[in-house]
């Protein structure tokens, strides 16, 4: 399997999985995807009803890093994918189902569903690629005996998901951006705490944004790359992106008895990473019906699908939400679709994200005066989308709590919102979970009159003592930081 750039010239700068695993943008500033999705058959759809997640997972991660040895590959899903690893599941599941469906409403033929992804050791969606990307890192580079400094940024889950699964990790770094003040209290307590040496928290005078242009600034100035080791977990790193393929397939497979049958999925998003796995899967032929984006305010990709204007916000038009994590009016991933979407064509993908920077958008309605009209083919790919505010996310935190019981967090309860506009009779729509509602615990307190529950272990997280710095948002300040911390 070898990957391409979405802005690449040549198809002869493809490259192996290995090759592409530890770093984020590719050298000209487009995301690697593979040169043809593979396909998956009836027949294996079957037989990987019967798997355990961490068989799954190998079954379709091999398909994708055809270059790790099948032994190697395995031994680390079953190594990333045990109950002791997702041990935080609700009373009367079982921590081997790793990701849990749970009926939420029925209504004749109408079902809504909850895929529970945040059992892991930070308690967000997040941790089912990150483990095993901490996993694979430290495979990768004690075969060449390297190191790397990971350089990332976080609105509020990748970044606790990140430093955990490296903390420790022989021979990595973490440098971790975040907007200053603007995560929950949660969030903030569950990154800064940690007291790792290897862990270094920068806390950005900004927003969301702001980091993300860091990253992607310094992943552009390739000699400091080079020199400093960098490489990246966030979610344009394709090999994360991958790892959150796996649980479209096991939803599906939960939720099904047959391959005819077929599935929605809602999903919560903010950088599109999350659906752009959903994208991926049913490029490989998983039977999905919709993918349905649910936004919050920052409502940047629910405008594109709706109008086929993608309208890239400035850091004084982004809100800072309830549902934090999803405060972002730049979707790192969106590129990789629009990729698809534009035929596989670099040179249209080029041309439209430099306008993205030097006119804050582009425009495929097909309408006089517009960018192209690639926007009609959205259908062909499932896509759906809708808006949520602070008072839905209210309303449907309180509606589900009192009709399931269950405590969903501010992101999810987007979805759930979102979702019920689109589910369709016959045909199941699956919500992705996005965290634990405790991380939310501000907004749940509003909701429902009282704390979301604790898993054992994070009960007075906020007490502990914090380690950061605090940085304007300043490339060259950050560069230096990095520099001064590695002594390269």
């Amino acid at each position: 399997m070898q990957y391409v750039s979405t802005r690449a010239a040549s198809a002869s700068e493809s490259q192996p999985f290995s090759k592409i695993l530890l770093g984020g943008l590719a050298p000209d500033g487009g995301l690697y995807l593979p040169a043809e999705y593979p396909q998956v058959t009836g027949e294996e759809l079957n037989a990987w009803r019967k798997l355990s997640y961490a068989d799954l997972a190998y079954e379709i991660l091999k398909k994708f890093a055809t270059d790790i040895p099948d032994a190697d590959l395995k031994a680390l899903t079953a190594k990333t994918y045990t109950a002791d690893v997702y041990r935080n599941v609700r009373e009367g599941e079982s921590a081997a189902d790793i990701t849990p469906l749970r009926v939420l409403e029925q209504d004749g033929d109408k079902t809504l569903m909850l895929q529970a992804l945040s059992n892991g050791p930070t308690l967000a969606f997040k941790d089912m690629a990150m483990q095993l990307l901490g996993n694979l890192f430290e495979y990768a580079l004690a075969k060449d005996k390297a190191e790397l400094n990971i350089f990332g940024a976080t609105s509020g889950d990748t970044g606790s998901a990140a430093e955990y699964a490296m903390r420790g990790k022989q021979g990595i770094r973490v440098f971790m951006l975040s907007p200053h003040k603007k995560m929950s209290a949660f969030q903030t307590a569950q990154m800064f705490s940690l007291q790792d040496p290897n862990i270094f928290n920068i806390a950005v005078e900004g927003v969301f944004d702001d980091c993300q242009d860091m990253v992607k600034a310094v992943s552009n100035d390739l000699p400091f790359k080079a020199k400093q080791k960098i490489g990246t977990v966030n979610s344009i790193n394709w090999a994360r992106v991958v790892a959150q393929v796996v649980y479209y397939f096991r939803g599906y497979l939960a939720a099904t008895t047959d391959n005819a049958q077929k599935v929605s999925f809602t999903v919560p998003s903010g950088n599109f990473g999350n659906i752009c796995a959903g994208h991926i899967a049913r490029m490989m032929g998983l039977p999905i019906d919709k993918l349905v984006a649910a936004t919050n305010e920052n409502d940047v990709l629910d405008e594109f699908f709706r109008t086929g204007v993608y309208r890239v916000r400035k850091s004084a038009e982004t809100y800072h939400t309830s549902s934090p994590s999803m405060d972002i009016s730049k979707a790192s991933n969106f590129e990789r679709f629009v990729y698809d979407l534009v035929g596989r064509d670099p040179a249209r993908v080029r041309t439209l994200f430099q306008k993205v920077d030097t006119a804050g958008g582009f425009d495929l309605s097909g309408k006089p005066g517009s960018d192209g009209d690639e926007w009609q083919k959205v259908a062909q790919y499932g896509f759906l989308s809708g808006r949520s505010t602070h008072k839905d996310r209210i309303d449907t935190i309180r509606d589900v709590q009192d009709d399931c019981g269950i405590t969903i967090d501010t992101h999810t309860a987007d979805g759930v919102k979102v979702a019920r506009e689109h589910v369709e009779a016959g045909v199941p729509m699956i919500v992705l979970e996005t965290a634990l509602a405790a991380k939310f615990n501000e907004t749940i307190l509003e909701a429902i009159g009282m704390d979301a529950e604790r898993p054992a272990g994070f009960e007075d997280i906020e007490s502990l003592p914090q380690k950061f710095v605090v940085m304007p948002p300043d490339v060259e300040k950050v560069k230096a930081f990095i520099a001064e911390k590695t002594g390269l």
